[in-house]
């Protein structure tokens, strides 16, 4: 493997820049900041910068508008090179400098807009536009008018505008945003939303005449040399509008499909473009654009191999790419040019450096859950990580060494425990931390038993490994009580516990299994089974026993699965529902479990009384806090937190979180 890490730091060139290693920083706009007037923050500036410093070759902005006329954007959302040149100059030209500072070179990325795409809030409901009219994505009451064609010429002139400031601002290139996803440039140059009659419709060239008015009036504006990618969706994976495609599905490509998508990158690196960043997918099969950890990794790189027959500008893939290994072969075997690295290096910014010393198994996973990312941005926050609580918040938080030596007790070897663990060593304190079971993990030991959990059990191996490093004397198979905690005298204590499953109150429950016990194997699971509870972690256990084959039933007291809890970001719920669908799971609703017999589950609903015919019962009904420790303690310790499960049963982010921000201040 030593060897074939070679492969990632050789130089290449996209046009006539030379890039220093194969890595790249795929685009994500949602950790960026921007002020009022459309230019870079200083968190912002740093989030980037911490990449470049980590290793990573080429960093590649998220979206920047160039207009906010045609389709008008809500402040503070993306940044605008045009809003107000002479600041957003300033601020990118000190982004530039200390990202070239490292070594690296930064390409900015330039959108047309959003489109039929645009998310709520984004984008005033009566300002919509799209290639022709047509229902918004999210809100389909809505409609997005079509645009004139005067206003998409305006939009062209308006990339060379943005163009000349971001050359002027210090970046080496720009990637243009895009025919990927169904954003409004993409919806251009597809037959599927794309029904006008100017030059902007017609066949593939015309509805690709849009892209390749952009690329030319880059060029004329920032000279030939200056190179330009295009972010470009090779296959749509779109059954119909709202409705995406399954890996291994037979279905009616209604999108872009990858003969089309050969046709078209011929026709655009002709018209200038310099490389192609690759993907698959649009907002209605959105789980193709953020693939989610049930996809395999690098998924596509088949989509690739196909595009690099045509192609004579390097391609470049990101998609579940942090599979060293894989990559590594896919660049050796000419497959792609560069490995695109998005959610992996806000897990970990010193992804790049820790590959090349050969450092890999202290890369921290990212667990394609899009909690940290999408999630916290669609409850109103900024982007960031689920595991990694300083991304795109590096100036507001951090981890300091402490004046003093302290001891820390730490309860639990959870997500929660863990965290608390490793921010305290890091601060220079003395840590125990008891976990009354054989091995660390807690509650992600079960949730980790699928085989598309393979992250998670990366998760708890990065965790053993940062621990041990740090020297946190953890003690195993040993359940902490007061006593014990009294007689280390520490100064705090960090009580992690964790949660209990809720066990129905029915006739008969003596014969049913509990899903964390399918889970770690302690119950062989059997051929049909009836899983009651629809939240993730039975939909979970669902997918994961289906796999292997079972009949599968879910029964849901409330009226949809995926209902209680926190909900998963909408491109990992849409893909586990199509899964479940695909899988052949039988999902029964409005009922709720009423006993357990030799025949199976007894349920009742709306229309009555049913058995559910199987072999095997399995509760996943949900979890309640085990606190009994912390109620002891809280009143002996001044400095006495309840973390995780224990504090309040949420998911991995609250449990990393609430650890990393308490440990950090203490």
């Amino acid at each position: 493997m030593k060897d074939k890490i070679r492969v990632f730091f050789q130089p290449i060139k996209i046009g006539k820049v030379e890039i220093p290693n194969r890595f790249f920083m795929a685009p994500m706009a949602l950790p960026v900041e921007c002020d009022e007037n459309g230019a870079f923050t200083d968190k912002s500036i740093e989030y980037y910068v911490q990449r470049a410093k980590g290793g990573t070759g080429l960093i590649i902005t998220g979206a920047n508008w160039v207009e906010n006329e045609v389709e008008p954007h809500a402040p503070c959302i993306f940044p605008c090179p045009t809003t107000m040149p002479n600041l957003y100059e300033k601020k990118a030209r000190e982004l530039t400098e200390r990202v070239h500072a490292f070594g690296s070179k930064i390409f900015c990325q330039l959108t047309a807009g959003l489109g039929r795409s645009a998310i709520p809030g984004f984008v005033p409901p009566d300002r919509l536009v799209a290639p022709s009219e047509i229902h918004n994505r999210w809100i389909p009451e809505l409609t997005c008018r079509e645009l004139k064609t005067e206003e998409v010429e305006k939009i062209v002139e308006k990339f060379g505008e943005a163009a000349e400031i971001v050359k002027k601002s210090g970046f080496d290139g720009i990637e243009v945003h895009a025919i990927h996803e169904g954003y409004l440039l993409d919806c251009f140059a597809m037959s599927f939303f794309n029904k006008r009659t100017d030059k902007y419709g017609g066949d593939l060239r015309g509805r690709l005449t849009f892209a390749i008015e952009i690329v030319k009036k880059i060029k004329e504006v920032c000279g030939e040399d200056f190179p330009v990618i295009l972010r470009f969706s090779i296959k749509s994976y779109v059954k119909d509008y709202f409705k995406g495609a399954l890996p291994g599905e037979t279905f009616e490509e209604k999108g872009r499909d990858i003969e089309e998508a050969l046709e078209a990158a011929k026709i655009l690196q002709d018209a200038g473009y310099d490389a192609f960043d690759a993907d698959a997918g649009t907002y209605d099969s959105w789980y193709w654009a953020h693939p989610p950890m049930y996809f395999e990794k690098g998924i596509y790189l088949p989509l690739a191999k196909r595009l690099k027959e045509v192609a004579k500008v390097p391609v470049m893939v990101a998609g579940r790419m942090d599979d060293i290994e894989k990559s590594a072969q896919a660049l050796i075997d000419g497959i792609i040019d560069m490995v695109g690295l998005g959610r992996p290096l806000l897990a970990d910014p010193e992804f790049v450096n820790k590959v090349r010393t050969n450092q890999i198994d202290q890369i921290r996973p990212c667990l394609g859950c899009h909690d940290g990312c999408f999630g916290r941005v669609l409850e109103g926050g900024q982007g960031s990580c689920t595991v990694n609580p300083e991304c795109g918040r590096e100036i507001a938080v951090g981890i300091k060494k402490a004046d003093s030596r302290k001891k820390v007790v730490v309860v639990g070897g959870g997500p929660a425990g863990m965290e608390a663990a490793r921010v305290s060593a890091l601060r220079g304190y003395d840590v125990i931390l008891f976990e009354a079971s054989d091995k660390l993990g807690g509650a992600l030991l079960a949730a980790s038993a699928p085989d598309f959990k393979e992250d998670e059990r990366n998760l708890i191996a990065w965790y053993e490994g940062q621990l041990k490093k740090l020297g946190v004397d953890i003690r195993l198979n040993t359940k902490a009580d007061k006593a014990t905690i009294d007689a280390i005298k520490p100064d705090i204590i960090y009580v992690a516990e964790g949660s209990r499953p809720i066990v129905p109150s029915v006739d008969g429950i003596e014969k049913a299994v509990l899903a964390q016990d399918v889970l770690l194997g302690k119950v062989e699971a059997k051929d049909n089974v009836a899983v009651i509870g629809g939240g993730l972690v039975g939909c979970e256990l669902a997918l994961h026993l289906a796999k292997q084959g079972k009949k599968v039933t879910i029964v849901e007291a409330l009226h949809d699965i995926l209902s209680s809890g926190i909900k998963p970001p909408p491109m990992n719920e849409w893909m586990l529902r199509d899964l479940l669908a695909f899988y052949k799971v039988e999902i029964k609703t409005g009922r709720s479990l009423s006993s357990v017999t030799d025949e199976g589950a007894v349920v009742t609903g709306e229309n009555g009384t049913e058995t559910i015919p199987c072999e095997q019962v399995i509760i996943a009904v949900g979890y309640k806090p085990e606190r009994s420790l912390y109620d002891e303690l809280k009143y002996d310790y001044a400095y006495v937190y309840n973390l995780g499960d224990s504090k309040e049963v949420r998911n991995i982010r609250g449990a990393i979180w609430d650890a990393y921000e308490v440990a950090r201040s203490l």
